[in-house]
């Protein structure tokens, strides 16, 4: 995990000394950006290469569908760095702005299509507070009154791509 990455872990890992590896990489927040940035690039690749795959004529609260699964299933194969890319943290750590913008992008093409242009980031970050605030919850192992996890998901998913997908042409 995150605790365990230190500037002499990394340096051992790829077998250079850790001076070395600091004429490289200034600090270990340094390091921690660096990680979190490739791992947005990385996400938001997977989330395009989905969209892509679906086409132009595909059903846009099914893809909505499809990319929140697939960004819950990022986040259980790899809940560390999806924590670098979601969860709170210092500015030195975040992620670079373009990392960002790169991987919300096939999120901002469904919702413009679903809520329209006037609404697309206010529905971006719905659909991201849902599906994030979720994700979170499950990985902690919050969820403790029992039930379906992931029929819940599914409903959750679903109401919001039907709600979003009602809003009417327009400012908000």
């Amino acid at each position: 995990g995150l605790p365990a990455l230190t500037m002499q872990a990394v340096a051992d890992r790829v077998g250079v000394r850790a001076p070395s590896l600091y004429k490289r990489v200034r600090s270990r927040d340094d390091l921690v950006r660096l990680i979190a940035t490739t791992v947005a690039h990385e996400l938001g690749d997977q989330l395009e290469a989905l969209v892509s795959r679906a086409g132009a004529a595909a059903d846009a609260q099914a893809q909505l569908a499809e990319l929140a699964h697939a960004v819950r299933a990022f986040a259980h194969a790899r809940p560390d760095e999806y924590r670098l890319v979601f969860a709170p943290t210092c500015e030195a750590t975040r992620p670079e702005p373009e990392a960002l913008t790169h991987s919300v992008g096939p999120l901002l093409r469904i919702t413009t299509e679903l809520a329209g242009p006037d609404s697309a980031l206010d529905a971006a970050r719905t659909v991201t507070a849902w599906a994030t605030g979720f994700i979170g919850m499950e990985l902690a192992g919050a969820f403790r009154l029992g039930g379906d996890i992931d029929r819940a998901y599914e409903f959750g998913i679903t109401r919001l791509a039907a709600a979003l997908a009602s809003i009417p042409a327009g400012p908000a």
